[in-house]
């Protein structure tokens, strides 16, 4: 019996679900030395600001206990050099192209969001909506009607552009991750009203990915310091894994199903069966970060165990698994 992990994420045609997460890979295919880029479903790019950032001083990587913690900061070159530079090359990635951007107020998000947008070979705009409001010091992902608002500013200028929104774990508290997802796909249901650019386009984002990093902080008790420069920062790896998975879960079930919204699962994928539980979690596809600093080869082993896998299911593709977790 023939199997194919073959993907439809929101009509960007995938060769198979998994993908590289912002920030882990490089801007773009700076993988292809050690990686078959060619082999994997899609490569989002780091996170592009209107302004080029540093971000912040060593140590800004470490590891913990099954995780990892990072406080980049959003560290990049910003778009006037990314356009220049590097959007020239998008089209000669041998796979498919997420563009990730970010921003402190809802204008550095249009600004950067209508950059990418001109890019032809750039499949979808990833929006990080972890970072604070500028102008009112919450984060944009933290609110549905702030999300929505957000939302609503960016969808009108993506006339082509696929519009993916990665959220953060910490949604999941008040008022809970499913509301702040809705608002994403549907800001109406936060009173706000968002026009898309052109008629076969949704008013919210085609697609959510569950989720961005878990805030986190250790401390080197010899020293009695913070081992990273900035105090804090975000916890990803196999820690965090289940906590997405039930994000993903919980999204899936509380409106993705019924209006066919594709979930992305991101957090501690290192081996096939993680992919595996995001999807039968309700993700139709999963994004591989931390794994790629333990062993960047990692993703063509996780493709692979996917296909057995499905195969083994009796399942001719993998979307017959999405969302087939037995309840009861």
């Amino acid at each position: 019996m023939n199997t194919t992990l073959s993907t439809n994420l929101a009509g960007l045609n995938l060769s198979n679900p998994v993908m590289l997460a912002a920030g882990t890979a490089g801007y773009l295919d700076e993988m292809g030395d050690v990686l078959d880029v060619k082999k994997i479903g899609a490569v989002v790019t780091k996170s592009i600001t209107a302004k080029p950032r540093d971000g912040n001083a060593t140590w800004r990587i470490i590891e913990s206990r099954g995780a990892m913690m990072n406080a980049v900061g959003l560290a990049n070159m910003g778009v006037d050099a990314f356009m220049r530079d590097l959007a020239p090359r998008v089209a000669a990635v041998p796979t498919k192209v997420v563009g990730s951007i970010s921003g402190f107020s809802v204008e550095d998000f249009v600004t950067v969001a209508a950059a990418m947008d001109s890019v032809e070979a750039i499949g979808a705009v990833e929006l990080n909506v972890s970072c604070p409001n500028v102008h009112l010091g919450v984060e944009f992902g933290s609110e549905p009607k702030l999300l929505a608002e957000l939302i609503s500013a960016v969808r009108p200028v993506l006339t082509k552009t696929r519009l993916f929104v990665k959220l953060s774990p910490i949604a999941a508290g008040r008022p809970g991750i499913v509301p702040i997802a809705r608002a994403a796909v549907e800001p109406d249901s936060a009173g706000v009203n968002s026009q898309p650019a052109g008629p076969n386009q949704r008013p919210g984002a085609d697609a959510v990915c569950l989720a961005n990093t878990m805030p986190a902080m250790a401390i080197d008790v010899h020293t009695r310091k913070p081992r990273l420069s900035n105090i804090t920062g975000g916890l990803s790896g196999p820690a965090i894994h289940p906590i997405a998975v039930k994000l993903v879960h919980d999204v899936y079930r509380g409106f993705a199903k019924d209006t066919h919204t594709p979930l992305i699962g991101i957090g501690g994928v290192l081996h096939w069966e993680d992919a595996a539980e995001f999807i039968l979690a309700g993700a139709t596809a999963v994004e591989m970060g931390t794994a790629l600093f333990v062993d960047p080869r990692s993703p063509l082993a996780v493709v692979k165990g996917l296909q057995k896998w499905v195969h083994a299911q009796g399942a001719t593709s993998i979307s017959e698994l999405i969302g087939a977790v037995k309840l009861a």
